[in-house]
């Protein structure tokens, strides 16, 4: 018997594939359980009309994740920060605070668990800082720190 898997199932197959297996099998576990429908030639169709679907989807969230990247490009985020004697700075600056200041600025959702920091923002001037947008485009802007 051929099904389609509707979820991944540990040792068959992801969902998707589609797979043989012995009737009862099929019947009883996969179909039973709802994680398999039986591959009829409707079933197909839906199939390949849902892959066709969702391989539009993942072409519009790359080209939305490319514009994103080039608008980020020119954009420069000022964030101010306290200084103590002799120009030392009070903390530090964080991902967070710096998506609250692009939301403020640039009206920008920057999601903050995407940004590359390998550490926070310690000192005045210019940083780049590095944001993944999508699984395969890695945007760049920089962010300004001034003293308050």
């Amino acid at each position: 018997m051929k099904v389609i898997l509707l979820q991944d199932v540990k040792g068959k197959g992801k969902k998707g594939d589609i797979i043989e297996v012995s009737d009862s099998y099929g019947r009883n576990v996969l179909i039973g359980k709802k994680q398999a429908v039986e591959a009829s030639g409707a079933n197909l169709n839906n199939l390949k009309l849902q892959k066709k679907n969702d391989d539009k989807i993942a072409q519009e969230n790359y080209e939305a994740a490319l514009e994103l990247k080039d608008k980020l490009q020119g954009i420069v985020i000022e964030v101010s920060m306290k200084a103590g004697e002799g120009g030392r700075t009070f903390g530090s600056i964080s991902a967070k605070e710096i998506a609250q200041e692009a939301v403020k600025q640039h009206n920008l959702e920057l999601d903050k668990k995407k940004m590359l920091l390998k550490e926070p923002i310690r000192s005045f001037g210019m940083h780049e800082v590095e944001i993944k947008l999508h699984p395969k485009v890695v945007g760049m802007f920089r962010v300004h720190v001034k003293e308050s």
